[in-house]
């Protein structure tokens, strides 16, 4: 992974620097709320329902068990004995005190990290597949080429103040696992006829108020264009975005209303103009960048047999593990949705123990999900059942992977200023009913999300089932919608019809499920049973 260089620490430490003397203003009275807001969202910090709330970078998931202990310790010290994981693959702290927020941005930055660039209108936290360097699948660990990225957006004066918040995905297999065309640029890393590497772009996606998918503009950047290609796409959009309403700011509507075909021909304008200038990084630098990157030490005679004979832990490595290009290996996830469990809740205890069995048995290196879970990347098979008995002891050893029980949520109106009904007490709901009646042992894969407002961060829309709260004349409201999917078969859901009072959503994805049930054939997913069925069969069941 990533390591600091004396220019990236004295970066990070100089804006902690500012930052508490900031706070201190604000604390004296000598800075207004007005006056504090811009310049406390640049540090990732929010003012939520009942206290602030720091958002931490976790650039494309990927954290060393050091920095992982060091998020427990925050949490205990600073916050209420727990984080929040993200669908942004970040962390979120939601008690924080105003006068503590530099001492946890200093704690931060010993362990190489911070929460610049978690707010406000630039380019956010870039995301990744939380298998990348591990997955069979890979052409290439896409790892490099966001850390590119990310040295490129920080602190980028161009794009500091665009008119709405931006997000990067890199991914680099034809399994998407990153929601990729669901974001402001996807970029899939793809090998042409002739072998080389290069940047497919897929530009306008987005979820929140107007979901839209990207759509493909250009199927081969070469790679040492990269960096030229991407600023090209911003320029277009920071030059025509609206900023006179922000409904209608993101980049997706800007490629909407222009046409895919006209905002590319726009696009390769500017990238000729960006050519002519030579503004692409060294390829020094991103080789510099890749020795940061290289795999482990794996033992080339690792055994590739796994011991099934405890059927518990049978059920766990079929669902929690996922291939790996290492002979002897797996990928494992650990489930942050137990039964009833808040989704992407994760304790100060529990934290510090993830950090602790990945340097047990992850080479010290863990990874966050944008479906809020934890990855240890680097597993042998040798090693998988000692590693799941020390899961299950901490209560994290939930065997529910895509299952109806990996339930995304957001935290909605039990902190969230913005949203309009609980998203938290839905999924503790459904997960519980799943696991009582017996149903979720025979679903397979189900993906279902919750947001509780239209913002979209618990990706509702593109749920298998999707969820999304509403305010219905002061009372919570909940529509639901059926059909999404976030995967490299990306689709949006469709809402079934009118909304549900809080008992009825939880009745409502039973019965969505029940249908499914009585017409799969051949051992479908419940998205395919969906789509080749149509909405009329739910439809009926649902409302009559």
């Amino acid at each position: 992974m990533y390591k600091y260089d004396q220019w990236d620490q004295a970066m990070v430490d100089a804006r902690v620097a500012e930052f508490r003397d900031q706070c201190q203003r604000r604390i004296e009275g000598k800075l207004t709320e007005d006056q504090f807001k811009p310049l406390r969202l640049m540090n990732g910090l929010y003012l939520q329902l009942h206290a602030y709330m720091l958002r931490v970078a976790i650039p494309y998931g990927t954290l060393s068990g050091a920095q992982m202990r060091a998020l427990g310790d925050i949490a205990d010290k600073f916050d209420r004995k727990y984080g929040h994981f993200t669908t942004r693959q970040n962390i979120q702290y939601n008690w924080i005190k105003l006068e503590d927020a530099g001492d946890i941005l200093a704690a931060l930055a010993k362990v190489e990290m911070h929460a610049i660039q978690t707010s406000g209108n630039c380019i956010r936290n870039i995301s990744s597949d939380h298998f990348a360097g591990a997955a069979a699948d890979e052409v290439v660990d896409p790892r490099p080429y966001a850390e590119l990225l990310r040295q490129w957006s920080s602190f980028h004066p161009e794009f500091s103040y665009l008119p709405r918040k931006f997000k990067f995905a890199v991914i680099a297999s034809e399994t998407d696992r990153a929601a990729m065309r669901l974001h402001d640029i996807g970029i899939n890393i793809v090998r042409n006829d002739a072998g080389e590497l290069g940047a497919a772009f897929y530009v306008g996606g987005g979820m929140g108020r107007t979901p839209m998918i990207a759509p493909l503009i250009n199927g081969f950047v070469p790679l040492d264009r990269l960096i030229t290609y991407a600023e090209a796409c911003l320029r277009v959009y920071n030059r025509y975005g609206r900023r006179d309403n922000k409904y209608k700011a993101r980049i997706k509507i800007l490629v909407h209303e222009l046409g895919a075909e006209e905002y590319t021909r726009q696009v390769e304008e500017e990238f000729a103009l960006l050519l002519a200038q030579n503004i692409e990084p060294p390829f020094a630098e991103l080789e510099r960048i890749r020795t940061y990157f290289e795999d482990p030490a794996f033992a080339a005679d690792a055994p590739d047999e796994l011991d099934r004979s405890d059927p518990d832990f049978a059920v766990w490595s079929d669902r929690n593990t996922h291939p790996h290009k290492a002979p002897g290996y797996v990928s494992a996830v650990i489930s942050l949705k137990p039964v009833g469990g808040i989704p992407g809740d994760a304790t100060a205890d529990q934290m510090r123990l993830m950090a602790d069995l990945a340097g047990e048995y992850s080479f010290d290196e863990c990874r966050v999900t944008h479906t809020q879970n934890i990855v240890l990347p680097h597993v042998r098979k040798a090693d998988l059942f000692a590693l799941w008995q020390k899961l299950e002891a901490a209560g994290l050893g939930t065997p529910n992977l895509d299952q109806v029980g990996d339930i995304i949520a957001c935290p909605g109106l039990d902190y969230c200023s913005l949203a309009n009904a609980r998203s938290i007490p839905i999924a503790q709901q459904i997960s519980q009913r799943f696991a009582a009646n017996g149903k979720g042992e025979i679903l397979g894969e189900l993906k279902l999300k919750i947001s509780g407002c239209i913002n979209a961060c618990g990706h509702h829309h593109a749920g298998h089932i999707g969820i999304l709260g509403v305010d219905k004349k002061g009372v919570e409201n909940y529509q639901l919608s059926l059909g999404g999917s976030e995967a490299e078969d990306t689709s949006l859901g469709k809402i079934t019809g009118r909304g549900f009072d809080e008992a009825g959503i939880v009745d409502a994805v039973e019965t969505s499920v029940d249908v499914y049930l009585a017409q799969r054939q051949n051992g479908e997913r419940f998205l395919d049973t969906y789509r080749r069925i149509g909405m009329e069969p739910f439809k009926e069941a649902l409302y009559g």
